[in-house]
């Protein structure tokens, strides 16, 4: 069976301002490729074969009978609406699909090229599941070409694709590749028992503890803000957070004057719901935090704040929250806490290993990043060689 083929939606179908290329007609879309709704094929009445059964989402099934001749294409009705699909033999489109029942002539792969460009999510409709109405497309205006330009046309895109979707595939690759170079490296320091490296309980190494408790009603407006997990977890990425919540100063104060404010090394780790994230508290930080959803950890001794964030970003720890429980999420106890347990070295090693970790996340981070722009750039080159297409400039 030959491979079913799903091509990411292209620009609007009209481009205003280009003017006609010679031979080329502006046309009615329902006189270039007239769509048809889908048919029912109860799960009860299918028997497996060798024919495509074609929805919303593309083939999700091969049946023993066809309803309509191939080629064909079809597109989504009812739930994912834009995608566009090219069949090359007889199928069986769903009702959940709107096919092409009459290409009047036309190439069916230019024709499918057309409607990938048209932009046929535009027109979805519905609060809910969204809807495509073939009747609000049909009226809509499109410019043709002779069949045989259709057809060069048609071998042009199809070669360009190829290339591109070569192109993508390699850089997707390359980025799975970039992250997994790091991931393997993390992994490889907290598995590893070099010269040095001792297995310790975090209990024996950290003051472990939380926060006092303070009521939502005593949360202002404004003030001091007032973290929970969530802002742990964008301080950790993005070094910054904007608060949803504040206690008053006076309240800060009142605090500060009898338990432990966060302090300049801290470990701020988040422990209920997504368990591990941490933040390093900074110099001149100045905030509090919900109790039972961030732990906080207060070396005994000198150690890296950093190697411990790493150390909690490898399964050498998150495996040992494997069994964590909660009435609606996972949570992570203070005492369970304690208990955890990791290889360390001493405190000079440990700054060695985070500034060695660092360079290589630094520098796969750049290569993500560059890879990420090339998909970007491709997908950006896919949708220009459709508008040119279709405007005459290919």
């Amino acid at each position: 069976m030959k491979a079913i083929e799903n091509r990411e939606r292209g620009s609007a179908g009209k481009h205003q301002g280009v003017a006609m290329k010679k031979g080329w007609q502006t046309k009615k879309l329902v006189d270039v490729a007239t769509l048809q709704r889908g048919f029912d094929l109860p799960k009860q009445d299918r028997s497996s074969g060798d024919v495509p059964l074609v929805t919303s989402s593309g083939i999700s099934d091969m049946v023993s009978k066809s309803a309509v001749h191939g080629p064909g294409v079809a597109t989504g009705r009812s739930g994912s609406i834009g995608n566009v699909f090219y069949i090359e033999e007889d199928f069986w489109p769903l009702n959940t699909v709107l096919y092409v029942k009459d290409f009047h002539g036309n190439d069916p792969r230019f024709v499918f090229h057309l409607l990938k460009n048209f932009d046929l999510k535009r027109f979805a409709t519905g609060t809910g599941v969204p809807t495509l109405n073939r009747n609000f497309v049909h009226d809509e205006l499109v410019k043709v070409p002779p069949l045989a330009e259709q057809q060069q046309i048609v071998g042009l895109l199809d070669e360009a694709f190829a290339s591109l979707a070569t192109a993508k595939a390699n850089a997707e690759r390359n980025l799975q590749n970039a992250r997994a170079l790091f991931e393997s490296h993390l992994q490889s320091v907290f598995t590893q028992r070099g010269p040095g490296w001792v297995e310790k309980k975090l209990g024996d190494i950290f003051e472990i503890g939380s926060s006092k408790r303070i009521m939502e009603t005593e949360w202002t407006s404004s003030g001091v803000p007032f973290y929970g997990g969530k802002e742990i977890v964008k301080l950790a990425k993005f070094g910054s957070v904007a608060s949803n919540a504040y206690i008053s100063d006076e309240k800060y104060r009142d605090y500060a004057s009898k338990y432990d404010m966060p302090r300049k090394d801290d470990i701020l780790i988040t422990a209920r719901g997504t368990i591990g994230v941490g933040y390093v508290v900074q110099e001149g930080d100045r905030f509090y935090y919900k109790d039972g959803n961030i732990i906080s950890m207060r070396a005994k001794t000198p150690t890296s704040p950093h190697f411990i964030l790493y150390a909690f970003r490898s399964n050498v720890v998150a495996d040992q929250f494997g069994d964590l429980s909660g009435t609606t999420v996972r949570h992570l106890p203070i005492e369970k806490a304690k208990e955890l347990v990791l290889r360390m070295p001493g405190f000079a090693a440990q700054n060695s290993v985070v500034e060695t970790i660092r360079e290589i996340e630094t520098e796969t981070q750049r290569l993500a990043r560059l890879y990420e722009r090339k998909l970007v750039a491709l997908d950006a080159l896919k949708k220009s060689l459709l508008h040119q297409a279709f405007t005459g400039a290919l």
